[in-house]
């Protein structure tokens, strides 16, 4: 499981719809009995309603489920309900169920999805590790502390296998949330299901794959844009090939809104980035394969609490799609035209306070991506009600998945056509949303595409946070429990110790002696043979893919394959967005001014802050919107963007001399990086810089934190920034006031 950290990331973050209309197509329906009522109304009774907890409570006693069995009891049961009730209603089937999961061992994550399965789920979503998916090693220096935290560690080809044991793969619909290693984990997932035997060409699912929107808001970017442009259109043009049923890229505009995007731009800066792919795809492959090659682009889109906006987003995306697709690649079929979704529902605006209330938020906001048939998610995942907090438990998940079933199952949405088709205030809220993309598309397009305009997309996206959190902050933007109404009972959900699950300490360890004992049972000429392959292959330009099976048959690591990756062609640094010009946004900054003033005539110079994001998270808006505020209020910033060592953030203070560092780590490695960062600061002589740490962390890690020395921590409930700067000035005065 994972937390806010990588929603979508993701949070996230699972998200990617399937190829087909019929979600379901896992294996052979069980035989149809001549009376589909007397069926149906059996499968309503208690005696088969009780089989499913039976078949639980074996598994908690450790015994086998039978996956394949369940997937079949699965699909025709729902055959069943559609056509028990298709003499009186057209029932369209519902869309596919998902969980984002992934945690501590493979082993871990292999039984959790089979009791997720177990409980109803209808496909899988894989949340990786934040060395997976950046290419290290899990025994890599820099990958401490982040091992299993955000997701699954899959450092080889057994990792792989351990994390989908007794999961017929050919009988299964899986997203993998997987970008810059997208190949090489593709490539690991097509060796298991080869060795179960598997026919690779009816494997269903999708890798996200959209390196573009990873420069943009998630930062798990490895190379720079044209040799990652190149693997993403690897993977399409193999997969077409050899895998007709998958999905080989998952255009990400889930990531754009949680780094603050309008819906506008939400929908341009999508529709840009599949142009980039699109554009490179369409001279490597042949012209007549080319529509069908671009109709298995899917997207992975967000949908906020705004529901009715994000429905006419909806349908000004499923609509933008189709005319883009018809004028500027000229696709006539109309199936090879058709806006395939997934979605994960707003992960960015769940509370710290009050989370209860997040309940209500993810049920309206599945709404809009639900009721709207002409433009229904093919595949929907929810997040948690506490994620805000922490990592979830198995029946924080659980419950999110029930709100799908209930909306599915219990109600009537499934049985009407388009609702709002013909509504007047749709259509001009649509019209507006889509005259609003084709000016920004316009503008991109003159740029060059999206790959030129990355820092052009970047800074619009800060800019457009910034204005969010300052809606929230002077409160023109309500938000319940946070700015209004904040007066509350104690809720019952969230006394005692266990709100969140808490990561196994001993995991990294464990997971690092499973990778050197694989190294040591491997042969070492077969895997310096498949590496020096796979270098021939990708300076030649010939398909990533066809090399990289390989190498994950002969035992290569995932480091090894990124580092082989990082040799021929570099790595990349992205764009902060972050200006060093300040913004014309001066409304309630007069007292924080003032305040930094006044310090920095004592100290004779700027105040001086130090950002930085040490491991390998890379979800930046938080340092972005801590950068851009404090220079608006007067402060020499250093910000160098995501992914450093604490000995590079270390010896950049030792460099500027900052008056105050500031670290934001979401992914929940925040000890083990403070700790090492403390020593560093000590052993150069920092250690009475006062340090500022902020993130996903639960109040028992803050106490630590702050025993260990930091200054202040700060979590999602520190939405005033204001308050925050004001904290920094006093930190920073040589001769210590009150803030007020």
């Amino acid at each position: 499981m994972r937390g806010k950290a990588d929603r979508g990331e993701a949070k996230n973050q699972n998200q990617q719809p399937d190829g087909n209309r019929d979600h379901c197509e896992h294996g052979p329906t069980l035989p149809e009995s001549e009376n589909l009522v007397d069926d149906f109304v059996a499968l309503r009774s208690p005696a088969a309603r009780d089989e499913a907890p039976k078949a639980h409570e074996g598994h908690r006693r450790g015994a086998a489920i039978d996956i394949g069995t369940i997937c079949r009891v699965s699909h025709s049961l729902r055959n069943k309900i559609t056509h028990a009730t298709r003499e009186t209603i057209m029932t369209e089937k519902p869309w596919l169920f998902r969980t984002y999961a992934g945690h501590s061992t493979a082993a871990a994550s292999n039984a959790l999805y089979r009791t997720n399965l177990a409980k109803g789920q209808t496909g899988l979503s894989v949340a990786f590790d934040l060395p997976t998916q950046t290419g290290y090693d899990s025994d890599d220096p820099r990958s401490r502390g982040e091992v299993g935290k955000v997701g699954v560690p899959i450092a080889h080809l057994g990792d792989m296998r351990a994390l989908f044991q007794d999961i017929p793969l050919d009988q299964m619909n899986t997203s993998m949330t997987i970008n810059a290693t997208a190949p090489w984990l593709l490539a690991l997932y097509i060796a298991v299901a080869e060795e179960q035997g598997a026919d690779v060409a009816a494997l269903q699912g999708t890798v996200q794959n959209d390196i573009i929107k990873e420069y943009l808001s998630r930062g798990t970017y490895i190379l720079p844009p044209e040799p990652s442009l190149r693997l993403v259109t690897d993977v399409a043009a193999y997969t077409a090939k050899h895998l007709p049923k998958w999905n080989p890229m998952n255009v990400c505009s889930y990531h754009l809104q949680e780094a603050g995007a309008t819906p506008e731009q939400e929908l341009a800066f999508a529709l840009a980035t599949a142009c980039a792919v699109l554009d490179d795809l369409k001279v490597k492959v042949p012209a007549a394969d080319f529509p069908a090659m671009a109709g298995r682009m899917s997207f992975f889109v967000n949908a906020g609490i705004r529901f009715v906006t994000e429905l006419c987003k909806m349908r000004a995306f499923t609509a933008l799609w189709d005319e883009l697709l018809e004028a500027r690649y000229g696709i006539t079929d109309p199936r090879h035209r058709r806006f395939r979704y997934g979605v994960q529902v707003n992960s960015l605006g769940l509370t710290e306070q009050q989370p209860e209330n997040n309940v209500t938020r993810i049920l309206l906001e599945m709404l809009a991506v639900t009721l709207s048939r002409s433009a229904r998610a093919r595949a929907v995942q929810l997040p948690a009600w506490n994620e805000a907090l922490g990592l979830p438990r198995p029946f924080d998940q659980q419950w999110s998945l029930r709100m799908q079933q209930i909306l599915a199952y219990e109600t009537d949405l499934l049985e009407y056509d388009d609702i709002f088709e013909g509504n007047p205030a749709i259509d001009r809220k649509v019209n507006a949303l889509k005259q609003g993309a084709h000016e920004e598309l316009a503008h991109i397009d003159a740029m060059g595409g999206a790959v030129a305009a990355i820092a052009y997309m970047k800074s619009r996206l800060v800019e457009a946070n910034a204005d969010r959190l300052a809606r929230i902050e002077s409160g023109e933007t309500t938000v319940v429990g946070v700015n209004r109404f904040t007066t509350t009972e104690p809720s019952p959900l969230t006394t005692g110790d266990s709100l969140t699950m808490q990561s196994d300490p001993q995991a990294e360890a464990d997971q690092c002696a499973r990778l050197a004992a694989w190294r040591a049972k491997r042969d070492p000429a077969k895997v310096s043979e498949a590496l020096a392959s796979l270098r021939r292959a990708a300076q030649s330009g010939t398909n990533i893919m066809p090399v990289s099976i390989a190498c994950a048959k002969a035992g290569v690591t995932t480091g090894e394959w990124g580092n082989a990756m990082r040799a021929l062609y570099g790595e990349y640094r992205a764009p902060t967005g972050v200006s060093r010009h300040p913004s014309n946004r001066t409304e309630g900054l007069e007292p924080v001014r003032d305040a930094v003033a006044a310090v920095a005539t004592k100290l004779g110079r700027p105040v001086r802050l130090l950002l930085g994001k040490p491991g390998l998270d890379g979800h930046s808006n938080g340092a972005e919107q801590i950068a851009a505020r404090a220079r608006d209020c007067g402060m020499e910033i250093t910000y160098d963007g995501i992914r450093l060592t604490p000995e590079e953030i270390v010896t950049a203070a030792v460099d500027k001399r900052p008056d105050v560092i500031g670290l934001s780590i979401l992914s929940g490695s925040h000890i083990t990086l403070i700790r090492e960062t403390l020593q560093r600061m000590s052993e150069a002589g920092l250690a009475e810089t006062p340090l500022v740490v902020g993130g996903i962390i639960p109040d028992e890690d803050a106490r630590t934190l702050q025993a260990m020395g930091v200054a202040r921590v700060y979590t999602p409930k520190d939405f005033q920034l204001n308050r925050i700067m004001l904290d920094l000035v006093a930190l920073a005065d040589p001769a210590p006031v009150a803030a007020e």
